[in-house]
């Protein structure tokens, strides 16, 4: 009989399905958007039973489109959003609250309490992260504060906090199995990154239970087995990885100093540093790369909070566009940018800035501006934050990139994929599979199981789809910096 390794990849936006056989080839897709749900400015939130039914029947979609059942599939791997915070009922299962979705600033003033109380340093030598309402553990602290009779229950060890990829572990399993792996915790900003375990001194300093932490496991082992009705058959969940880390070894970073974008709702750039951590001295994240077996690898990262959502944000918000898919033909309708930038601090800026209240800004405006210049403005947007991030990897690292792979929706776009190699002045590599976040997952899990025996051999099946080169003129990227450092000195804020 026929295997397979279905992995599921439960995204900011929709939540999809696929399966990959053993060349790591993707043989079924199948993809669900759900509801975003803003109730007040700068609040994001998901429904965590919406987000479960929409992930169930991309399962069911997936696996029947090929006329394959879970006898088919040699085990489930998972990743999934990061840092999006649910908390649930351990009895019921029922979720107590919505989801607080990553891009949430709702814990934005506590956040700036924390700094002044001056807990930055306490906090970053435990867990590689700066304090930012982007992580969990200020939005488990608000459902537990907000949330009546919620602070009760957690005390009695009644509720249960997860990551998205714990929930789907809960749900899979009809609440057998409570865990998460060591990239999703490092993200919860309640992880030392160097004992490997729940730090009792954050749980106190947020004021959460223990008793709510899932049991942190390795990204690539059994966990369990489903009990959903979605298989007839048991099959094993033995990868997990948030989408970002998974991103790095799908891409196949395995080595140290080796680097990759994702350009998805956000932009994600992370290095591999190998088997210690390299502290940031430029604003970027240390984070957990992965552990497989008794290894652990970590990263530096950068994390641009907006990027395709600013597509989505021209289709919807601005309707300049009808589909994602049009924003390349708009942007190439002009032969440059007419002098307009377009900063896309829609929710924030990150990396390198961590600017919680800078706002969306367009500069260089005239008459002679169009729906091009505007599209155009956008996409360089993009690559202009990459390369920030990049100049402060370098700075971490001390060395120099030699070359950036790339994945996710937007590295499709020809034009913003050769625009970034040309403010980078390096290659930009895009590889022939691009869903590298769910081949990630499905690495993970097949390493677990024995589906494929090693590294070296998953290493062989990476091969590249093109590689773009820097062909614009110093010149003219010279001036293109410029106008972009000006841009963001009149967008940060003196908060």
């Amino acid at each position: 009989m026929k295997k397979y390794i279905l992995a599921l990849d439960q995204g900011t936006s929709s939540s999809r399905a696929i399966v990959f056989d053993q060349q790591g080839k993707p043989k079924a897709v199948s993809q669900k958007e759900f509801t975003q749900i803003f109730p007040k400015p700068g609040w994001v939130e998901h429904n965590p039973m919406e987000i479960w039914s929409s992930q169930a029947s991309v399962i069911a979609e997936a696996i029947t489109s090929i006329g394959i059942n879970g006898q088919n599939i040699a085990g489930i791997g998972i990743t999934n959003q990061r840092e999006t915070t649910i908390v649930w009922d351990a009895e019921t299962g029922e979720p107590v609250y919505n989801a607080i979705v990553w891009q949430d600033r709702r814990t934005s003033r506590y956040c700036d309490r924390l700094k002044k109380e001056g807990r930055t340093d306490f906090i970053r030598n435990k867990t590689g992260l700066i304090i930012d309402a982007y992580f969990s553990a200020t939005k488990v602290r608000w459902i537990l504060d907000n949330v009546e009779g919620a602070r009760q229950k957690a005390e009695e060890g009644r509720l249960r906090f997860g990551t998205v990829d714990t929930w789907l572990v809960w749900m899979l399993t009809r609440g057998q199995v409570h865990v998460t792996d060591v990239s999703n915790a490092s993200r919860t900003m309640l992880f030392n990154i160097h004992t490997l375990q729940w730090d009792k001194d954050l749980l106190e300093l947020f004021n959460i239970p223990e008793s709510m932490m899932p049991q942190v496991k390795s990204s690539s082992e059994i966990y369990g087995y489903t009990k959903a009705t979605l298989f007839a058959y048991e099959v094993p969940i033995a990868g997990m990885a948030g989408d970002q880390q998974a991103a790095l070894f799908g891409q196949m970073c395995t080595e140290p100093g080796s680097v990759k974008n994702t350009y998805g709702t956000g932009c994600f750039l992370l290095m591999n540093s190998g088997e210690k951590p390299i502290m940031s001295s430029n604003n970027l994240l240390t984070t957990v790369a992965w552990k497989i077996g008794d290894t652990v690898n970590y990263a530096l990262e950068g994390s641009i909070f907006v990027a395709g959502s600013v597509v989505q944000w021209l289709r919807d918000g601005l309707g300049i566009i009808r589909s994602s898919s049009d924003i390349e033909k708009l942007a190439k309708s002009v032969p440059d940018n007419g002098g307009v930038y377009f900063v896309p601090a829609l929710t924030g800026l990150g990396a390198p800035y961590w600017d919680q209240y800078a706002k969306g800004s367009l500069y260089g405006i005239s008459r002679g501006t169009t729906a091009g210049h505007i599209a155009r403005a956008a996409l360089e947007g993009i690559a202009f934050q990459t390369m920030d991030i990049v100049k402060a990897m370098e700075k971490d690292a001390g060395c120099a990139l030699k070359e950036l792979k790339v994945d996710g929706g937007a590295s499709r776009n020809n034009l913003l994929m050769q625009f970034q190699a040309d403010v980078l002045g390096t290659s930009v590599i895009r590889p022939k599979v691009t869903e590298t976040t769910a081949l990630g997952a499905a690495y993970l899990a097949g390493l677990a199981v024995g589906y494929w025996d090693s590294i070296d051999h998953i290493k062989s099946q990476w091969g590249v789809e093109k590689e773009f080169t820097p062909q614009a003129d110093e010149e003219t990227v010279s001036a293109l910096k410029e106008g972009w450092a000006d841009a963001i000195k009149r967008t940060l804020t003196d908060k």
